[in-house]
């Protein structure tokens, strides 16, 4: 992707402020941040709209309720209205939480909805090779599918999202559970097409696709760097089923040039948005009669690698560069006031620095309609380690205090502790659009060393029955699909000790879900406090299942060093499988663990087994 930006001049004027951003997305962070509630919307009634993939004399279409639908789509969390108002038509969800939500609101901004039934990963633990598991998985969408096949909102299924994993694609296995997801999804409902959703096309994925999944009808297709070929790549493959993108967007930070301590080099928004409109260009318009669309990524924030690298939207809503860049192809026009443009943001002098030294950043931004700017500078750590094809991951730590100066034409930091850092300056316009970059920084050194926990007295008790009230750690770290998620701390079913125990309850058949005890309550490692645990030689706890098929992960420490304030230790058991029968299950704690402060002293994490799932805990302590 071309790095500069012609046809920009001028500077407008600009108010300056220094402040911190919030995280999102990330594993570690607590649950989404409330709604304001107002009175409850009715339910959206069945209706069903029938969707036929047509073959039409230039290609392929859509036909959605008699009428030819192009895909003008997004994928993500952001404004439903913002994206009906900039033309979109369309949104795209990975999985089933929460969806009767999301395709009400959808109809209620006339967007259709590609609904994706999640498939599990090889690498988080699925096999494939296993024809329970393979059936199980399956038959956990039918209940899915028959609930939601006659909402008016629905556009068509999605199975899977990148499950054929990030090496050849070719594994028949694989691609015959996708098969035989779709085929149960044409069984039971005739009148919207499939779509299988695969990561970039090489490999064996499209031949693999095309002999193997009869029942799929529509290839997705993620990309970034490699979007503007794909349809001379996909022909070239042996593609010839229709195909949607169904992630775009910048190149990925696996795709771009690393700085000398191997940081991705992040572009701009305003870069960003030259990137979206030439993927589009190629991959959507030029591609003749294959496409049948697209649906942008990200419709929203995440942290992934950055805060800022693949969304679409900053977290309070505002527009970045590639809304307004689609919006020009979706609605035939840009917004009547386009997002300001960032002509660049490098560091004045050395990049490398030791602790204390200040760092000086320049900047150059311009406004389309000459409004007035503010600029919001924010210090970020880089994370220590990044997720893996979209997985969650935690949201570093800022540093506001290190902002020392900032005025219109850039900032200065001091340094703090070693590591690798972002200056993020963030410009807004005031009309609902904004324009984000940021310079890379590496301080020399190691990191600056954070405070010990509160000395603990062993045996430190997580959790019982009489440690309720005034307990060391308290279970208010919810994460992933919290709204499945339920504990009772005072369930009186057969407890292992005393009268009560915990009961946990997780609703929903696919997803992840989990809870951290924290100390601090509510706190992601942004707080010091923690426990001291110096001396102790395992966490050992007591668990049961319902029915004697339940699989948890547990663990300890669970904040990483990217977090200002991280557990000093971490031990995880994955797969643990329980029993109907009480078991005490230990963490061990390895001899040279450092146990000085840990934030999260027990943490529990599931996936969706295909049907509710109910498991108790009891008798939680540090020994």
């Amino acid at each position: 992707m071309s790095r500069g930006l012609q046809g920009w001049i001028g500077f407008a004027g600009v108010v300056v402020c220094a402040g911190l951003v919030a995280g999102c997305g990330a594993r570690t962070n607590p649950a989404p941040e409330p709604v304001a509630q107002g009175p409850a919307a009715e339910p959206v009634a069945a209706s069903p709209v029938g969707v036929q993939l047509r073959k039409s004399g230039t290609g392929w279409e859509l036909v959605r309720n008699g009428t030819p639908f192009f895909v003008r789509g997004a994928g993500g969390e952001g404004s439903k209205d913002l994206l009906a108002r900039l033309g979109g038509n369309a949104v795209r969800t990975w999985g089933t939480d929460g969806l009767q939500k999301k395709l009400d609101d959808a109809h209620r901004h006339n967007l259709a909805v590609a609904v994706g039934l999640w498939l599990a990963h090889e690498r988080h633990g699925f096999d494939y090779s296993d024809p329970a598991q393979v059936a199980k998985q399956r038959e956990s969408f039918r209940e899915v599918i028959l609930k939601y096949k006659d909402h008016p909102a629905l556009l068509m299924w999605g199975i899977g999202n990148e499950v054929e994993g990030f090496e050849g694609g070719g594994k028949e296995a694989v691609w015959a559970a996708v098969n035989d997801v779709a085929r149960l999804a044409k069984s039971l409902d005739p009148n919207h097409p499939t779509m299988a959703v695969v990561a970039e096309i090489g490999g064996k994925r499209v031949p693999s696709l095309h002999r193997l999944c009869p029942d799929i009808d529509i290839v997705g297709i993620n990309t970034y760097a490699g979007a503007a070929s794909v349809p001379e790549r996909y022909r070239a493959a042996g593609g010839t089923k229709p195909y949607i993108l169904t992630e775009f967007g910048p190149p990925g930070p696996w795709e771009v040039a690393k700085t000398p301590w191997g940081s991705p080099v992040e572009p701009t928004s305003s870069e960003k948005a030259i990137a979206y409109r030439r993927a589009y260009q190629k991959a959507v318009i030029d591609a003749g009669g294959l496409c049948l669309g697209s649906f942008a990524f990200l419709w929203g924030h995440k942290q992934e690698t950055t805060a800022t690298w693949f969304g679409m939207l900053l977290p309070d809503g505002t527009r970045l560069g590639a809304a307004d860049a689609l919006s020009t192809f979706w609605a035939g026009r840009p917004p009547a006031n386009r997002c300001p443009v960032i002509v660049s943001l490098a560091a004045v002098g050395a990049a490398e620095v030791e602790p204390g030294a200040t760092v000086r950043a320049k900047l150059i931004a311009t406004d389309p309609e000459g409004d007035a700017l503010t600029v919001r500078w924010v210090l970020q750590a880089d994370p220590r380690s990044a997720g893996v094809g979209g997985d969650a991951e935690a949201a570093p730590p800022t540093f506001p205090e290190a902002v020392t100066t900032s005025d219109a034409l850039g900032a200065e930091i001091r340094a703090p502790g070693g590591g690798a850092y972002r200056l993020f300056a963030y410009v807004s316009d005031g009309h609902g659009g904004a324009a984000v970059a940021n310079v890379p920084v590496f301080v020399k050194g190691p990191p600056a060393k954070s405070p010990a926990g509160a000395p603990a007295k062993l045996p430190l008790v997580v959790y019982d029955e009489a440690g309720r009230k005034g307990a060391p750690y308290v279970a208010s770290g919810y994460m992933g699909a919290t709204k499945s998620l339920k504990l009772d701390e005072r369930c009186e079913t057969r407890p292992h000790g005393g009268k009560t125990c915990i009961r946990v309850d997780y609703a929903a058949p696919d997803g992840w879900a989990g809870v951290a005890w924290q100390h601090p309550a509510d706190d992601w490692g942004d707080k010091p406090c923690g426990w001291d645990l110096t001396g102790a030689k395992r966490l050992s706890v007591w668990m049961r299942g319902e029915t004697g098929d339940e699989t948890v992960t547990i663990e300890f420490g669970i904040l990483g060093r990217e977090k200002r304030f991280p557990d000093t230790a971490k031990v995880s058991r994955a797969d643990v499988r329980l029993s109907t029968e009480w078991r005490e299950y230990t963490l061990d704690v390895p001899a040279n663990a450092d146990m000085t402060r840990i934030k999260t002293g027990f943490v529990f994490t599931l996936r969706g087994a295909g049907k509710p799932t109910t498991f108790f805990i009891d008798d939680c302590q540090f020994q």
